[in-house]
């Protein structure tokens, strides 16, 4: 027992190490996240029509829950691309659309399509304008255009 005790005392005769004080931290700076009505960062980037009206009264926008959804409102925007245009007897311009699955879809002005709630404004011979309806960060909506060109065009 006097070997250990005899440790003990040599162990608590060293000097003894000093601790470092603890890292001061910086205080959390909150963020405002204000781009919630731009293009997603993960999406390529699209086109966009300087001629599509977005209602700027910001109150009374909000998307139609109760309404069936359309086929092409399952796939992401970025899913969806345009691969022409047919026009029927009655002179009503069809866009062509590829879903995600693949398939080909025709869709006339007044149609939704993608996940935002996006209802198609106008066609023409080389792209199709989309209104649609996000989230503001806010609890609120705003409108947001999407243009979707036709397969092909400008791509190098």
């Amino acid at each position: 027992m006097s070997d250990l005790k005899g440790f003990v005392d040599e162990s608590l005769s060293k000097p003894r190490g000093r601790i470092a004080p603890i890292p001061v931290f910086k205080p959390y700076e909150s963020f405002n996240y204000s781009a919630a009505g731009l293009r997603s960062p993960f999406e390529l980037p699209v086109i966009v029509d300087t001629e599509i009206e977005v209602s700027e009264e910001a109150d009374d926008i909000s998307p139609d829950f109760d309404r069936p959804k359309e086929h092409l409102e399952q796939f992401a925007f970025g899913q969806l691309s345009m691969v022409g245009t047919m026009q029927g007897v009655d002179n009503t311009l069809w866009a062509l659309v590829k879903d995600g699955d693949g398939s080909v879809v025709r869709i006339k002005e007044g149609q939704y399509m993608g996940q935002n709630h996006g209802r198609v404004i106008t066609i023409m011979e080389n792209r199709l304008n989309v209104i649609e309806i996000v989230p503001n960060g806010l609890g609120g909506w705003i409108e947001r255009p999407r243009t979707l060109a036709l397969e092909g065009i400008g791509e190098g």
